[in-house]
């Protein structure tokens, strides 16, 4: 032990002249943070090779992150939203704490109109300017500015946008821009080191280094608070690399530089960075676009089971006590239920089977279900392997989309409430005279980002008109609209009674 204190002390001028130099940061900083007697005594004693190895030979380590910052920096984007209404939707700056911090979140006046009403981050993904961001960094904008690292700026056109997945893309008129590769992120591993670039709390084009430390989170983010997705998909990567309020949307990389993720979450209970990040794999991020692109809208299977994840001994103890059951918790998704004429059904599983494993991905939990399946489009194949009474069976399923087909759609195929983005039920005969109307329905179900969503309608408001006609029904709605193109004029009452007439263009 002796001996060990005295060649740390012959390495400590060493170690200061590190720091000075720049050349071992990293290292260093863990060096003197053990030195100066940090609670783990034992890692002179047990890891001393390790310290050594970190401290004075991390060049290796140093020179990838100067390298990958170099690669990205240029590709990575700060983006600003603006918004002609006004809104109670957080923005960027408060986002993390909207939804982590809810204690702690305050109103927010809007800011006036020729202010940024969010700020977040996107990366350059091709060089004829396609980007890719979060789709809570653009949801409700009217318009989107780009900001390149050498602060050239753009006006950017909303490809498209996923809620399920938080994904958006974006495109700028340009060419020969720097872009990032995408990597596979099933190859990632715990513990590699990563770098997290945007442009947090208003500060440009910033680099911070970390590990991975966990994947496959889920972390209930997606299907919680205003603008909720339908069926979310979370197995995010887990970072300690710091993110922040401005992060968002901005690049997870390796230390060669390519994207293994797209920043989109923090864990805290004050709206900032306490330790924990969250990146969509950049596997699911990169099918999302190329859907986006190619048919301009996600084409998404269902295996069409209800479950219940068995990882959660919450979820499991909750499930008994209401069913009356006795299922042990464990690891594994637990089929409570099997839609109709699904490929579950056609597949033959039934209820009480436990889903193990999707084609090679094991399934532990529900996040795990949730990517292996979610990543897949309508028509796919997808090998099941689940437990039915003690015994191992596979089963080859045909995903199929929710309403049962097998084949990709186009703009052109949707409904008319999946192009506005909301569903609609008639007024009871109370309500009508409670407001004085002769007509009327009310919304449900709008979806984050979407048309009605960007006119400022949310749940609960009150449609009196569609382009002048009254309206009764979900049935009136889509008799207006359905194959209709140009602008639609929507007549609304307000939780406060108040009527507002708001305009789009019908997608």
């Amino acid at each position: 032990m002796n001996t060990m204190k005295k060649t740390l002390r012959k390495l400590l001028p060493f170690a200061f002249v590190g720091i000075i130099s720049g050349a071992t940061t990293v290292g260093a900083i863990k060096y003197f943070d053990s030195a100066a007697g940090g609670s783990d005594s034992s890692y002179f004693t047990k890891e001393s090779k390790n310290v050594t190895f970190a401290g004075f030979n991390a060049g290796a380590v140093g020179d990838d992150f100067v390298k990958a910052s170099k690669m990205t920096v240029p590709a990575v984007v700060s983006i600003k939203s603006y918004s002609d209404r006004a809104s109670n939707r957080p923005s960027e700056q408060d986002l993390f704490d909207y939804f982590f911090g809810e204690g702690q979140r305050q109103q927010r006046q809007q800011p006036p109109q020729n202010m940024p009403s969010g700020l977040g981050s996107g990366v350059i993904i091709s060089p004829d300017g396609y980007i890719i961001s979060n789709n809570h960094v653009v949801a409700g904008a009217s318009k989107l500015e780009v900001v390149l690292s050498n602060r050239k700026t753009y006006i950017a056109n909303l490809v498209g946008t996923d809620p399920n997945t938080d994904i958006s893309l974006l495109k700028i008129e340009e060419n020969g821009l720097p872009y990032l590769n995408f990597a596979n992120s099933d190859n990632v591993e715990i513990g590699q080191w990563v770098l997290a670039v945007g442009n947090p709390l208003g500060l440009s084009s910033t680099v911070t280094a970390g590990i991975i430390s966990a994947k496959g989170r889920g972390i209930g983010i997606l299907s919680s608070g205003q603008g909720k997705a339908a069926n979310p998909i979370e197995s995010f990567i887990q970072t300690d690399a710091a993110i922040n309020p401005g992060n968002s949307g901005g690049a997870l990389v390796n230390v060669n530089g390519d994207l293994i993720g797209i920043n989109s979450a923090i864990s805290s209970t004050n709206g900032y960075y306490q330790g924990y990040g969250f990146a969509v794999p950049s596997n699911l991020a990169r099918k999302i676009v190329e859907d986006i692109k190619k048919f301009g809208l996600v084409q998404r299977g269902f295996l069409g089971v209800n479950s219940l994840d068995l990882s959660d001994d919450r979820y499991v103890l909750a499930y008994n006590k209401e069913k009356k059951t006795n299922i042990k918790p464990g690891n594994g998704i637990y089929v409570t239920g099997v839609s109709e004429k699904s490929g579950a059904e056609d597949a033959g599983l039934r209820v009480g089977d436990i889903i193990v494993q999707v084609d090679q991905i094991k399934i532990t939990d529900f996040a795990d279900l949730s990517l292996s399946v979610g990543s897949k489009r309508p028509g796919d194949h997808v090998m099941v392997t689940y437990l039915r009474n003690g015994k191992e069976n596979t089963a080859n399923v045909t995903l199929k989309d929710q309403n049962g087909g097998i084949s990709t759609r186009t703009k052109a195929d949707l409904s008319v409430t999946e192009k506005i983005g909301a569903e609609f039920e008639p007024l009871s005969d109370r309500i009508k005279t409670d407001y004085g109307l002769t007509s009327g329905v009310i919304v449900r179900n709008v979806t984050s980002g979407s048309e009605m969503d960007k006119i400022g309608v949310v749940d609960n408001y009150i449609v009196m008109e569609i382009n002048g006609k009254p309206v009764n029904s979900q049935k009136d709605v889509d008799k207006i609209l359905n194959k209709y193109q140009g602008n639609v004029q929507v007549k609304y009452v307000d939780e406060y009674g108040r009527i507002t007439t708001r305009g789009f263009k019908m997608p």
